[in-house]
């Protein structure tokens, strides 16, 4: 039998329909892991210990712990206790932020750390608090450093959103493993969907490609 090129044009709308969830999910997913990420990583650097431990436990904790273990945990868990049962996209969108999080903190940290001393210590002579410091000084600078490995976040996050499908999220996968069982097929649905996948992941990457190339001439 050859390759059902009728049962992939059967299921483009699908195929479409889960690709853009796939991409809703992962901007909603680096968004929220983004601001989640900034207090995180301030919090790891935070001077009284028992704070910094803390964070620390969290960023330890789910990088150190298979995202699909914590889908799992959200999904069955942590949504229905809220509200009373479960919901696919809702514990997608919270599972893929939280592990976002633990690694854009690590990237907001890295980027603080990478300003020299001397400009906290230049913008705190000048009259500003630490807080004014951070937010009009070092952060600016740190955040175009930042720039290039929160795209690369965003690209991972695109492939991970893919564990979603276990938990009937209707992202591309899902309709790929739908695909799959109503024909009894694999090749189809399968390279269809890794395709689907690489053009997304290759047109980020270009993008990334470009605006790191712009913010090295600035």
């Amino acid at each position: 039998m050859g390759f059902r090129f009728d049962l992939i044009a059967e299921y483009i709308p699908f195929f479409l329909k889960g690709t853009m969830l796939t991409i809703g999910l992962s901007i909603v997913a680096t968004l929220l892991g983004t601001v989640l990420g900034l207090g995180i990583g301030l919090g790891k650097m935070a001077r009284k210990k028992p704070i910094s431990l803390l964070f620390h436990c969290y960023i330890t904790f789910f990088r150190g712990t298979p995202l699909f273990v914590q889908l799992f945990l959200v999904h069955f868990g942590v949504v229905p206790l809220f509200i009373g049962h479960t919901n696919g996209i809702l514990a997608t969108i919270i599972a893929l932020s939280l592990n976002a999080a633990a690694y854009i903190a690590e990237i907001f940290r890295a980027g603080i750390q990478s300003i020299d001393k001397g400009q906290m210590e230049a913008a705190r002579s000048l009259g500003l608090n630490h807080v004014g410091a951070m937010k009009n000084v070092i952060l600016p600078q740190a955040i175009k450093r930042m720039i290039p490995p929160l795209g690369n976040e965003f690209v991972v996050l695109i492939k991970d959103s893919s564990l979603a499908a276990i938990v009937a999220t209707p992202e591309l996968m899902y309709w790929g493993r739908a695909m799959a069982g109503n024909y009894f097929i694999v090749w189809e649905p399968y390279i269809t969907v890794a395709l689907i996948y690489l053009v997304l992941t290759t047109s980020m990457s270009l993008l990334l490609n470009r605006l790191e190339r712009r913010l090295a001439t600035e």
